[in-house]
């Protein structure tokens, strides 16, 4: 039987706010989540009578338990029927959780996951291009008393609307831009080289790497204010890589990121960054005959590189995007090597299981080595 492919939300694009405001009237019933540094330059102007609430008011870097039980608590009394997510990764996975049927706090929900169930309508209105998170399941949220990250994927996270407005993408800080475009570029091959993958996936994450890495190369020859020119087309693309990994899933990078971004805080796709084309290097030297051949020749094509280089080429590519960095300097020690390894390979199976070709234990002890 042929493996399921879906597109669960309707996606929308306006070229601005104002647009979007046109074709989605909001009201009283409607709880937006949002940053200040959105709501002052492009919704501030509306008056709208909405309830908001701003997502660095209640923390700072990614979602955590704390950020969301402190919201939970600033809007108890409130009464709304839709929510609004305006923002890039962490607003949206806490947008998620706010749609879902009431509860006290995260750990309620951690330790029982019968209990998130779908009880109001979710727009998402992406305003990074990296995560693709409008047209996915899962929201990540960090527990503080776990240490680590909380992979939620069901249903009930799916979003009803996603509006993709490249308006929004201006205003993103360059650091943001590269490292959520990165991002997208990961999501789309770790589902192009997922076992999972479809001709339907294959679509759609293809076209995401060949739009993203030509964009890449126009930055690199052009500099970073070239941007402006690849900023639709890297949304666009981030929103196909979203298609393609909410079906086929990601793998091995996401995998190894977890324990450095729910330990130290590190924005998710920097995180990610750390470890991509390590982690294709080793795959490409477990299995080069297989699917990772045709990733070689779309890059080879693209750059403009020998096939034995495409590798290192990609990684001088992305590095002039943004530079990469060791995993000292985020504070990971030697002494983390091996519990961080762990952790991932006893925990991490679900994702580990969408990874190109299967990693032991010891190898991914030996990708934070080389890393470190």
């Amino acid at each position: 039987m042929m493996k399921k492919f879906r597109i669960v939300p309707d996606i929308y694009q306006c070229d601005t706010f104002n647009d979007f405001l046109d074709s989605f009237p909001l009201n009283s019933d409607d709880l937006i989540i949002t940053n200040r540094y959105i709501y002052d330059p492009f919704i501030k102007k509306f008056n709208l009578p909405c309830h908001f609430v701003y997502q660095e008011e209640h923390g700072s870097g990614e979602p955590s338990d704390i950020m969301v039980d402190a919201i939970l608590t600033n809007i108890k009394n409130i009464s709304y029927k839709r929510v609004i997510g305006i923002g890039g990764g962490t607003v949206i996975d806490i947008a998620k959780v706010l749609s879902i049927r009431k509860f006290d706090c995260c750990d309620e929900i951690f330790d029982d996951p019968s209990k998130i169930k779908k009880d109001k309508k979710l727009i998402i209105i992406p305003t990074t291009c990296g995560t693709g998170s409008e047209v996915t399941r899962s929201s990540i949220i960090s527990s503080t008393k776990r240490k680590t990250k909380m992979r939620m994927a069901y249903d009930a996270y799916f979003a009803d609307i996603a509006v993709l407005i490249p308006e929004f993408i201006s205003t993103l800080p360059y650091k943001f831009f590269a490292f959520s475009s990165i991002d997208a570029l990961i999501h789309a091959v770790e589902s192009y080289l997922s076992p999972e993958a479809t001709p339907y996936t294959d679509l759609f994450s293809g076209k995401a790497i060949k739009i993203l890495l030509q964009s890449f190369v126009t930055i690199s020859k052009n500099g970073v204010d070239s941007r402006r020119t690849v900023e639709r087309d890297v949304l666009l693309a981030s929103n196909f890589a979203g298609i393609s990994f909410g079906n086929a899933g990601c793998g091995a990078v996401h995998a190894l990121a977890f324990p450095l971004s729910g330990r130290y805080g590190v924005v998710h796709g920097e995180s990610n960054y750390q470890f991509f084309v390590q982690v294709l290097k080793l795959y490409y030297k477990k299995k080069p005959e297989g699917k990772i051949s045709y990733l070689i020749e779309m890059i080879v094509d693209i750059l403009q590189c020998h096939t034995d280089q495409a590798l290192e080429c990609l990684a001088v590519l992305l590095n002039d995007i943004w530079k990469i960095k060791s995993l000292s300097c985020f504070g990971m020690g030697e002494d983390e090597i091996e519990e961080f390894s762990k952790e991932v390979y006893l925990t991490l199976q679900p994702v580990l299981s969408t990874s190109y070709v299967k990693l032991s234990q010891d190898e991914l002890a030996e990708i934070y080595r080389k890393l470190l």
